[in-house]
This record gives C-alpha cells, sequence and structure tokens, in this order.
C-alpha cells in the first residue's frame, strides 16, 4: 500500500527578516506534519513565532530556510500566481477581529472568496447560502455587520473561510475578541466542522484553547519545543448548534 501523504509538511522551516540591515529570526528550524482531518493548536506567548508561521503555512510568506509541502508539493517551487491561486482555493482564514467588509452583508461577504476563484454570481451566491448554514446564520445572510454580535461576525468569518472547501482552516486566536460563552460556542462549531473531516489549525496563546484540540504544538522563541496529542474537551454538536 502506498503511504498517505501529510496535508502539509514543514521541514527544517525558518525565516528571518531583515530591518535597517538587522537580522530578526521569527522562526527556525521548525519540523511537523499535518494530516488530513486534524484539529491542532499551535500555541505560545507572544513573540514565539506563531503568526509568522500561520503565514508561511498560508502560503502569504515563504520560509528563508527549509521547505513546506502542501499535499506533498514544495510551495516553493511554485510561481506568485500559482500559490494566489492555490492560497484562494485551499486555504480558509478565521481571524480574530472577523475581518468582515462593513459595507457588504453577510451572504456578500462570504460570498467574496468565490470572486477570487472566477465563480458566477448565481453560484455564488448559493453555495455562501450553504455555508451560512452550516454555521447558522442562514436567517441573518442580509444583515451587515454592525447588526451582528461578535459571535455572529464570527461565525460569518467561519462560513467565508469554508466557502471554497478548503484543504485547511487557519483560525488565528479565533475566540481573542469573543466573551467566554460565545468563545465557548465557537470552538465547538470548529470541532463539529472537524468532525465532517475538516482540518483546523488554531494559532492561540490561550491553554484553554489548546485542551479542545487533539494535539498541540508549542513555541518558544520561534523553536518548536514540544508537540502532544490529548483528547479534546470539546463536546460534540451539530455544526449549525
Amino acid at each position: 500500500m502506498t503511504a498517505t501523504l501529510p496535508l502539509i509538511s514543514l521541514r527544517s522551516v525558518g525565516r528571518t527578516y531583515r530591518t535597517d540591515g538587522i537580522a530578526v529570526t521569527a522562526v527556525r528550524n521548525v519540523s511537523f506534519d499535518v494530516d488530513q482531518g486534524e484539529i491542532l493548536a499551535v500555541m505560545g506567548p507572544s513573540g514565539s513565532g506563531k503568526s509568522t508561521l500561520m503565514n508561511m503555512i498560508g502560503l502569504l510568506d515563504l520560509p528563508s530556510e527549509g521547505a513546506i509541502y502542501l499535499e506533498g508539493t514544495n510551495v516553493a517551487d511554485l510561481s506568485e500566481d500559482r500559490r494566489s491561486t492555490l492560497r484562494a482555493r485551499s486555504i480558509g482564514f478565521v481571524f480574530q477581529s472577523y475581518n468582515l467588509l462593513a459595507r457588504h452583508n453577510a451572504i456578500e461577504n462570504v460570498a467574496l472568496p468565490l470572486v477570487y476563484c472566477g465563480v458566477g454570481h448565481k453560484e455564488r451566491l448559493g453555495r455562501a447560502e450553504q455555508s451560512l448554514e452550516a454555521v447558522g446564520m442562514l436567517h441573518r445572510a442580509h444583515h451587515f455587520p454592525r447588526q451582528l454580535s461578535g459571535g455572529e461576525q464570527q461565525r460569518v468569518a467561519i462560513a467565508r473561510a469554508l466557502i471554497a472547501s478548503p484543504l485547511i482552516i487557519l483560525a488565528d486566536e479565533p475566540t481573542g475578541a469573543l466573551d467566554s460563552r460565545t468563545g465557548a460556542e465557537i470552538l465547538a462549531l470548529f470541532a463539529a466542522l472537524n468532525q465532517t473531516g475538516q482540518t483546523i489549525v488554531m494559532i492561540t496563546h490561550d491553554p484553554g484553547i489548546a485542551t479542545q484540540c487533539r494535539r498541540t504544538i508549542h513555541l518558544h522563541d520561534g523553536e518548536l519545543v514540544g508537540d502532544e496529542t490529548q483528547i479534546p474537551l470539546i463536546p460534540k454538536r451539530s455544526v449549525a448548534s
């Protein structure tokens, strides 16, 4: 039998920035795999390299050294246009601040990534409705961000991340702007999505979020200092709960 390739592989990855001639290393010698269907946390304090690592996994940046493979392909071997297309089709992003466009309602915000995938208007809206329904927000499809609570905005942001059926969702501090109850609901939603087979990586400094994931990778000063698997504590719920 042929072994299944990891969805993402990092091999001795490092990232160094230069500011005014001074080299600053944000990530150094990091190696790990992410398998299809995993839900894992990348955890560490501020300045540990979490965001830099997310940008590289999300094809927003390339490593200064080492290599990142997406389904066996070294992303550094791809043209910038090909990486942009791959990012649009394969990676969904969820941010702490939601990043919804204020002048567009929920369904328009969710449908937006499909514009860059060349999908027609009618199909975009149909798929956006399905995505909103999956996160329990179809009834708010025509509301604008200012008319939604923080938790509702984050659900819309998750629907937007799902719209292109991505290989992986990258969530950067997805509950950081929410109260504890609403944050728990969002984590339960991620768990329910993972039960459907969605691969999810959550970037966090919060140990409470890490305990909700099957696996946690620990970063400190840009280096991987731990990689552990645990039984997640998230209750099993339906996706639209």
